[in-house]
């Protein structure tokens, strides 16, 4: 059994910082006597039930714990309690109430995909981005009918970026009370994806309309070279309103999304 120890003492020997998901405060106490001056002690949860003073809000649950340890990683990278290139043990909870599981990890600050700052700055429901960004990424693993399709959602603020927006085409969900995240409805998005038009969707996560041409202004607005009119539109949309935008590119594959006017997020369907 020592040797055993030994092994896997390896994956918290010489950290830099031990990150606790939802500890329960009795693991919590234990944990801040067990770190030594040289190692932070991060909490990442829902609530700061531990009154830890490195706190990382987890606005959802993330069933898979793979995302939950890279939205944690990065959201503790966004508030400086760790540094690039930092070696991390992250522990958490994967198959009942308690810690039963060690990751070790190293914070790359060249693999931050900005979905921490996307989904707790935002004004929609973390659950809605959640949903958007769902359904593009299938769309994006998956195309329409094996054809590479582009797509824009914009989330948020849905009142203004309607008066800021025109219809190309009638509006399936005019009279509709559907939301983004029903499994049937999600059918009908990737549909009409392949027509012209942004989704508008509210912060709770009420599809509004389909259809609807930007008409945000692009001037000032600065996006990477080779990003086309959907990119540009989805900057300026968000630029002039408190929503973000979700766009798939046609011609790349990859998921952008805009916030503020500026590109926040990048992600390769394939490798999410």
């Amino acid at each position: 059994m020592a040797a055993l120890k030994d092994l896997l003492g390896d994956l918290v020997t010489d950290v830099d910082a031990l990150v606790l998901f939802s500890p329960s405060g009795s693991y919590y106490e234990r944990a801040a006597d067990a770190v030594g001056s040289e190692t932070d002690l991060v909490v990442v949860g829902a609530e700061n039930t531990v009154d830890a003073d490195a706190f990382v809000e987890l606005p959802l649950s993330f069933a898979e714990v793979a995302e939950r340890i890279r939205f944690g990683i990065e959201g503790a990278l966004d508030n400086e309690y760790v540094e690039d290139g930092d070696d991390l043990a992250c522990v958490t909870s994967m198959f009942g109430d308690g810690e039963d599981t060690v990751s070790r990890v190293r914070a790359d600050a060249q693999r931050h995909s900005g979905i921490y700052d996307l989904f707790v700055h935002s004004r929609a429901d973390p659950a809605v981005i959640r949903d958007v960004l769902d359904v593009v990424i299938e769309l994006g693993r998956k195309g329409q009918k094996g054809k590479p399709v582009g797509a824009l959602f914009v989330v948020g603020d849905a009142g203004k970026v309607m008066n800021k927006s025109r219809p190309l085409s009638y509006n399936p969900f005019e009279k509709s009370h559907v939301h983004v995240g029903d499994p049937i409805v999600n059918v009908m998005l990737k549909e009409f994806s392949r027509l012209d038009g942004a989704f508008v969707i509210s912060d709770s996560g009420k599809i509004v309309s389909a259809y609807r041409y930007l008409e945000g202004s692009a001037e000032g607005v600065d996006i990477p070279k080779g990003l086309g009119t959907r990119h540009m539109a989805a900057a300026g949309i968000t630029r002039e309103t408190n929503s973000i935008a979700v766009v798939l590119s046609e011609s790349d594959g990859l998921v952008r999304a805009f916030k503020g006017g500026e590109l926040v997020l990048e992600l390769d369907p394939e490798a999410y």
